[in-house]
């Protein structure tokens, strides 16, 4: 606890038959008892570990007090409990549990480092090293399931997703956006998932400038994941889902030449497209008239950007009115470029219709780890900001899949935090062994002792 801060003791009564006193001065308490479990995952994953071995270190070694290795885990693991901010440091800097997962005895250990040690480490870190964490950052991601489906994976779903990242200072390439109406940034982050799993799990997060178009980057970030998935499962096939960005020559004439890759990518309407739909959305006008329901109708044609495309490729259009109750019908049609040759209504509902999913797993990234606190005058130290939440959201997507058939299977990332990590501790330290002292009355205690078998823990 900082020196300067004066413990202060309330009194509560008639809150029982005697006076109810509370003063903060444990200083071997924590309130974030349940985060060894984010130790766990981490040692399984070495994913702190392998970060850090991406940066370069040109501080002076007689000067250093904390290693790379301890200011990233120390970020990362208090960005996973909920402390986004490096101005939490300085109340956290005592915390018995905190040093335990950086690697420091909980009660003798130093203090961790300061609000100022880690934003100069923020702004320490270069273009080259951010490039090779965020490799990094997908090969623990490919091991860690190439491990848990030993390689046997059937199908492998690629999603990109743009998502924008609102800015309110001077921040470096803080660009205005008119799709969204605002300052900001403009991330794409990436997903895998396997076979027909529901979980989609984050593998690539790289921070743009805010009027990036959507494709800035994306061939490049499907290229790097292709390969490494090829080598970890070499009898999966690949199915890739855009947005309406995405769409472009360059994109398609990449996703053309993977013999083993199929591809469905959204694409705006234009007077082309929509003159072909008209029959479509005529029928779709007839049935919403008669049914007074939102209806939608399913079709396809041979379509080539003029002067753009190199080939005709499959459109995919559902032509749809929508129906609200008070409201005017709306016609809605939608297009969707793909090489596949199921049907129309199946390709689109089946298939393409499922990346929505990413808004919830995206929905995680900003309000259950605050992905957007990017400010930070340096781009680059923003990217690294960025970086730091992908991991940390790599860390609770593991400990939500170890726990499968409990009550946390399906919990949100901050759900997650409330019920597994938030537990009040107090740390006992003897001459053989520490003892973490959590509350017998833990009311998730089955999903805890579930995810801390899987991790290694063993029972004594």
């Amino acid at each position: 606890m900082p020196k300067d801060i004066t413990t202060q003791c309330w009194l509560f009564p008639g809150f029982s038959r005697k006076p109810v006193s509370v003063a903060f001065d444990d200083p071997l308490g924590s309130s974030d008892g349940g985060g060894l479990l984010l130790k766990a995952a981490d040692r399984r994953l070495r994913l702190t570990e392998r970060l850090a071995d991406c940066l370069t270190d040109k501080r002076d070694g007689n000067r250093v007090n904390h290693e790379m290795v301890e200011l990233v885990t120390q970020r990362v693991m208090a960005i996973a409990l909920g402390y986004a901010d490096g101005n939490d440091a300085a109340r956290l800097a005592e915390d018995p549990i905190h040093k335990m997962l950086v690697g420091r005895d909980p009660v003798m250990g130093e203090t961790l480092a300061s609000q100022p040690t880690l934003s100069r480490f923020e702004n320490s870190v270069g273009r080259k090293d951010l490039y090779r964490m965020g490799e990094a950052l997908a090969d623990v991601v490919v091991e860690r399931h190439q491990k848990r489906l030993r390689g046997r994976a059937r199908q492998i779903t690629i999603d990109l997703d743009p998502t924008d990242d609102p800015t309110h200072g001077a921040q470096q390439l803080a660009l205005f956006n008119g799709h969204y109406d605002t300052w900001c940034y403009l991330p794409v982050v990436g997903f895998l998932t396997f076979n027909n799993e529901t979980e989609q799990h984050l593998f690539s997060a790289v921070l743009r400038p805010g009027n990036a178009p959507a494709k800035l980057g994306a061939v490049g970030i499907l290229r790097r994941i292709l390969i490494r998935l090829r080598a970890a499962f070499p009898k999966a096939r690949f199915l890739v889902r855009l947005d309406g960005g995405f769409a472009s020559e360059e994109m398609f004439g990449f996703l053309d030449a993977e013999d083993d890759l199929q591809y469905v990518v959204a694409m705006a309407k234009n007077a082309v497209l929509d003159r072909r739909a008209r029959k479509m959305m005529g029928r779709a006008r007839r049935l919403s008239r008669q049914s007074k329901k939102t209806e939608n109708v399913f079709g396809e044609t041979r379509y080539a950007a003029k002067k753009k495309w190199s080939r005709r490729r499959r459109v995919i259009i559902k032509a749809e009115v929508v129906r609200h109750p008070g409201r005017t019908p709306k016609n809605n049609p939608r297009f969707v470029v793909t090489n596949m040759t199921q049907t129309a209504r199946w390709i689109y509902k089946t298939v393409y219709c499922h990346r929505g999913e990413i808004e919830n797993r995206i929905k995680e990234l900003h309000h259950g780890l605050e992905m957007d606190r990017t400010s930070c005058s340096s781009f680059w130290a923003n990217q690294f900001r960025v970086l730091l939440t992908a991991a940390a959201y790599v860390l609770m997507q593991d400990l939500r899949l170890r726990a499968a058939r409990t009550s946390c299977a399906k919990a949100q990332v901050w759900t997650l935090r409330d019920r597994l990590l938030k537990v009040g501790a107090r740390v006992v330290e003897s001459v053989r062994r520490i003892v973490i002292h959590l509350p017998t009355s833990f009311p998730h205690l089955r999903a805890w002792n579930a995810i801390a078998r899987g991790l290694g823990a063993v029972a004594t």
